[in-house]
């Protein structure tokens, strides 16, 4: 994906509302400064610099859930944000530049395989809500997967169409990924990974009915799950993910590049994992060309022996040590009925950050 892109089509959606974003996804997270004022105007795919043919088309065809396509990027970089919060590379963005990671997702790492996976499920799962939800008239609920009741329950609501979120994803992110090159193999597989997230993740969802909800008879919906477990799913994929190897075949249309597993003894990734084939940088010290930001003046824990501990998050350089006095509710009582009173108190306590 081209995340340059991104940027002016979020500006376009949001009216200049500054967003999480990040480079070089589909389309640029960025925010065009340029563009900042035609939010509150009707959306002209054509007026969107970068578009290849087939994104052209869908915006046109499809200009309803364009904002629901934006908002599903942005959910997945808040997610990445989230899952990599104690972790030397933090899915930091930096403001006022189109390239919002800046170069760190150039390269064909973990890294990049965890963004291009959460944004695609990020887009897939906000059109699903979107449709469900009732804001667009070109989708709505599923019908198509309710089958025969269960025992105590019987289909009612409105499931929600996963299928059509997944398309839209599919259609929309993998336009531009379509070269016979080794990077676009790898992004459309870690694309498709992180769509088929969602799909595994469907279940039931059920309400009760009855004299004071005693639950004589309850109506049940295909729902999607909440998107943190999505994110902390794909993070275990992250951790997991499969190192490959690049191939050169030579075929009808020219040289195609193939990626393999990189150790035979390992069992191959299937679609449901995340594959890299480039090495990460350490991320421990500022690097403007691997984009690196270092990990001084990092929160670290001090208990944790794990990556958000001192001594890994620190890369062994050592951390300060400071108080903090912080104003806290503290001492809250109910009263009857109904509201709760609290009192102020000031608590002491010791923040870390690496050297």
């Amino acid at each position: 994906m081209d995340y340059h892109l991104l940027g002016l089509i979020l500006s376009f959606l949001f009216n200049g509302t500054k967003v999480l974003a990040g480079y070089p996804i589909w389309w640029s997270l960025a925010l065009g400064q340029q563009y900042s004022s035609l939010g509150s105007q009707p959306i002209l795919c054509g007026s969107i610099p970068g578009l290849v043919p087939k994104q052209l088309r869908f915006c046109r065809n499809y200009i309803e859930i364009m904002p629901s396509v934006a908002e599903g990027v942005k959910l997945g970089i808040q997610e990445c944000q989230h899952q990599f919060r104690g972790r030397r590379w933090n899915c930091t963005t930096i403001d006022d530049s189109l390239a919002i990671f800046g170069p760190v997702l150039d390269k064909a790492t973990r890294e990049s395989a965890f963004v291009h996976a959460i944004a695609s499920a990020g887009v897939a799962f906000a059109v699903t809500r979107s449709c469900a939800e009732g804001t667009s008239t070109i989708c709505g609920c599923d019908s198509h997967h309710k089958g025969p009741p269960g025992e105590g329950w019987k289909w009612g609501g409105c499931s929600e169409d996963a299928d059509f979120g997944v398309l839209v994803s599919r259609e929309f992110a993998d336009a531009r990924e379509n070269r016979p090159d080794a990077r676009s193999a790898m992004n459309r597989h870690n694309n498709e990974a992180g769509r088929t997230t969602i799909l595994d993740h469907m279940h039931l969802k059920c309400k009760c009915h009855g004299l004071s909800g005693s639950c004589e008879v309850k109506t049940c919906w295909w729902a999607q799950p909440d998107f943190r477990a999505i994110g902390d799913y794909l993070k275990d994929k992250y951790d997991s993910a499969s190192e490959m190897v690049v191939e050169k075949h030579r075929e009808s249309r020219g040289w195609v590049e193939t990626l393999r597993a990189k150790y035979a003894l390992f069992k191959p990734p299937t679609e449901r994992d995340l594959v890299y084939y480039e090495n990460s940088p350490n991320f421990c010290e500022p690097n403007a060309e691997t984009g690196s930001f270092g990990t001084r003046d990092r929160t670290c824990n001090v208990t944790s022996h794990g990556i958000d501990g001192c001594d890994l998050l620190c890369c062994g350089r050592g951390h300060n040590t400071r108080t903090e006095r912080r104003k806290e509710k503290c001492h809250c009582i109910f009263h009857w009925c109904c509201y709760v009173s609290c009192q102020e108190c000031v608590r002491v306590y010791d923040v870390h950050t690496c050297k």
